[in-house]
């Protein structure tokens, strides 16, 4: 009995392994024949079949086949089709180099598949690529990365000419930002009028507004991930540019059989022409930001990759009084490797850590105030594809949070460190993607998060009245908190014919720490600060819906999203509250619920001399927090009821195109006076409930030429001129609003300030 057992168990894996031995994979990648650079979402497709993919961001893609013979073939928007037969035994490695089908001096590298909105189960994703962002009319010729998706449905600025980003409804700080998986604190330079990313140096973007894949987590909002370049062409080429406020450089190259790198920088240089000025105290200032990025990869095997790459930014300010400055670091080393057919990892060690200081000079006295945020984050990453109903995804992730408030020193006195805080964040997550017909895909899976607050620390307890009652003190390395949350996702994608589809989601997110402000645009003085005993982390239900169709064969995309977010403990600042070098902060929390809504339309044409997008968001956000506005539902104050977007390029010939943007918006809400009272002659304000106003309406016209003087030239230099005009019929849109009164009469008056009248800017683009 035992031997027959044995006999059957053997017999049984040996038909497994025989049914599953019926497939195989072909692997490879899709680059440009002539540069090498990588081509992001080409089409790889067995012809006279369905079966079809699509390549990831650096070039690479995987087909899984029964055995057999077959024609696989690959194809891209401005190449040649390139066919090859194949056949089909074993697992091997397939590369496509396409060779362009025009002598265009540049092809557009799109972001994503053409037919991606309608087959996708991912829902509020919005890509860009680098060649699309660039073509978009610029502030002072600074091409940006976040005013660009400020352009995208259910996105809205937060203030005149700032990076910050609001994303249906949520706050900037409920974005994750990420630059190849590494996490970015502060996006801005020159104090939000410019982002830390150069766009040469990037392949693309994506935004996740709220879906976000499983392997993120941490915020309520959205995910801006941003790439970097992956490979290196056959050759040292480069690329770069010279505006009025700052140049740019990028080079990469390959270093043997096996590695290349890349490395590229940028420098404002406002501060040289200050020491041309007239006036002593302008000399004597400096306002500059720099930046700098590099990446270097080895192939190990065919099997492994080891990619290491870092970011380095700093902004500094100086006057006769003082200085400030503050800078953002990133680090990420990653080994990917390959198990087998079916099994695909990437291990990676992240570090980020953002910074700022300032230091006042007045009256011979020098006092200094730093402060930081650190992260090491550990991730383990597998991806497990084995079949339409089984593409497995799962990992973990281990992050130490380290935030310091403030350390504050003066001549003549010891110094004051404000509280440190430490924190542990544990994660784990599993998800699948089943296609369970031709027509109709699911997407499902569970993040479990784990947030651990570490001494040394002391906590203090509140009464009802937010007074200070009581106080804990907890030794260094002790763990005296612990929150625990799960976080489910589920997705569906049902095709109604080739052309469109239908999509529903769910998305429960967490998060643990959040920033703490005094005004809605932000500031680099803002501080992080976790979660605790005083301080429940915030969770959002996001319930969205849409409809997709593609015309005149996936020339024209075309979408309308519905979505509703239910949040939970969502925090706001009593009035008058002393936020920055606080070791009580909580007690100037208040929490409570919220909820946003809204209807996000979307027209999109990709080919053709006139290509661009037209989007309209129809949006409400709401805020209910026991303490705020007397307790009365209350506006947030990123709420925008209309958004409305267009972004047009055209190109008249080889040598000349045009792109346009016109955007309008509803006014940002905002508390303004609604009486006065007199005290001994003197007169104070009295204000209207919390954001019960709004601020005028914003509209604004960006518009850009671009020149090429030899589009068809074979030389390795080509250049090019941008001539770019914001604002280009002089809207005055408010920045600020201040309230005063009249010397002489006592009346109250308000005063507007605006950033910007018409900004002119040109700049020399060139690439070798």
């Amino acid at each position: 009995m035992k031997s027959k057992k044995i006999y059957i168990t053997g017999l049984l894996l040996l038909v497994c392994r025989i049914g599953f031995s019926q497939e195989v994979r072909i692997q490879g990648k899709v680059t440009d024949r002539s540069t090498g650079e990588p081509l992001i979402e080409a089409v790889v497709f067995i012809k006279g079949t369905t079966v079809n993919t699509t390549s990831a961001a650096d070039g690479t893609y995987t087909l899984t086949l029964k055995k057999g013979t077959y024609t696989i073939a690959a194809s891209y928007l401005g190449y040649y089709q390139k066919d090859t037969v194949v056949r089909a035994e074993q697992e091997q490695r397939l590369d496509f180099e396409l060779e362009m089908s025009t002598q265009l001096a540049e092809v557009e590298v799109t972001a994503h598949a053409m037919d991606e909105k309608v087959t996708s189960v991912q829902m509020g994703l919005e890509k860009l690529s680098a060649t699309e962002i660039k073509r978009m009319p610029a502030l002072m010729g600074e091409v940006d990365v976040l005013k660009a998706i400020q352009l995208l449905p259910g996105v809205q600025t937060v203030s005149e000419g700032g990076s910050g980003f609001s994303v249906r409804g949520g706050s900037p700080d409920q974005n994750l930002i990420l630059i190849d998986n590494t996490t970015v604190y502060n996006a801005s330079h020159l104090l939000g009028f410019f982002s830390v990313f150069n766009n040469d140096v990037l392949s693309g973007l994506s935004l996740y507004k709220g879906d976000i894949p499983l392997k993120h987590g941490g915020r309520l909002s959205s995910l801006l991930d941003v790439q970097t370049k992956t490979d290196a062409p056959k050759r040292l080429q480069g690329v770069g540019g010279v505006g009025l406020i700052s140049s740019r450089l990028m080079l990469e190259s390959p270093a043997g059989e096996k590695t290349s790198w890349m490395i590229g920088g940028r420098r404002s240089y406002v501060d040289l022409f200050l020491k041309l000025s007239a006036e002593e105290a302008l000399r004597k200032s400096s306002i500059y930001f720099y930046d700098l990025n590099a990446k270097i990869t080895h192939r190990l095997t065919d099997r492994d990759r080891l990619e290491l790459s870092g970011y380095y930014g700093k902004d500094h300010f100086g006057a006769a009084m003082g200085e400030f400055h503050y800078g953002n670091g990133a680090a990420a080393l990653m080994w990917g490797h390959i198990f087998s057919e079916r099994l695909l990892s990437k291990v990676s060690l992240n570090l980020t850590s953002y910074d700022y200081g300032l230091v006042s000079k007045l009256e011979s006295m020098e006092a200094g105030w730093v402060s930081d945020i650190t992260d090491w984050t550990f991730r383990l990453d597998f991806n497990q594809p084995l079949g339409d109903l089984w593409n497995l995804s799962y990992g973990m992730v281990n992050t130490l949070h380290r935030f310091n408030p403030g350390i504050v020193t003066m001549q003549g006195y010891e110094g004051i460190r404000k509280q440190r805080n430490n924190a542990l964040e544990h994660d784990l997550y599993v998800s699948n993607e089943q296609k369970l017909s031709e027509r109709f895909s699911v997407k499902y899976g569970l993040r479990w998060s784990v947030f651990r607050n570490i001494g040394k620390a002391t906590v203090a307890g509140y009464n009802e009245d937010y007074e200070i009652v009581d106080s804990t003190t907890y030794a260094a390395g002790q763990f005296y908190h612990t929150y625990s949350a799960f976080e489910p996702r589920v997705g569906m994608v049902m095709k109604l014919t080739d052309a469109s589809s239908v999509k529903a989601n769910y998305a429960h997110n967490v998060q643990f720490i959040q920033l703490a402000n005094n005004s809605a645009s932000g500031s680099p003085l803002d501080v992080w600060f976790s979660a605790g005993p005083n301080i429940k982390p915030q969770t959002v239900d996001l319930f969205s819906t849409g409809y997709f169709h593609n015309l005149a064969n996936n020339t024209y995309e075309a979408s309308v999203e519905l979505y509703y977010k239910n949040l939970s403990n969502v925090i706001d600042f009593a009035e008058h509250s002393q936020l920055l070098l606080n070791d009580n902060l909580d007690g100037q929390i208040r929490a409570g619920t919220g909820r946003a809504y809204g209807m996000e339309w979307m027209l999109r044409k990709n080919a053709g001399t006139l290509t661009g997008f037209v989007n309209y968001t129809l949006s409400r956000s709401e805020r209910t927090i026991p303490g705020i506005n007397q307790g009365k539902t209350y506006l947030a104050p990123y709420d925008k009821t209309h958004a409305l977007n267009v972004v047009a390029n055209y190109a008249f010939s080889d040598k000349w195109s045009a792109s346009a943007i016109w955007v309008y918006a509803t006014g940002n809400p905002t508390t303004y006076p609604s009486g006065r009272f007199e005290i001994n002659g003197e007169y104070f304000p009295i204000y209207s409930g919390r954001n019960e106003y709004r601020r005028p309406d914003y509209h604004r016209l960006d518009l850009s030429v671009n020149y090429i003087p030899h589009p068809r030239s074979r030389k390795r230099w080509r250049s090019e001129w941008n001539l770019s005009i914001f604002n280009a019929y002089g809207k005055k849109n408010p920045w600020m609003i201040t309230y005063d009164q009249n010397a002489d009469t006592g009346l109250p008056y308000a005063e507007m300030l605006y950033l910007f009248g018409v900004v002119p800017s040109i700049t020399y683009n060139f690439k070798f």
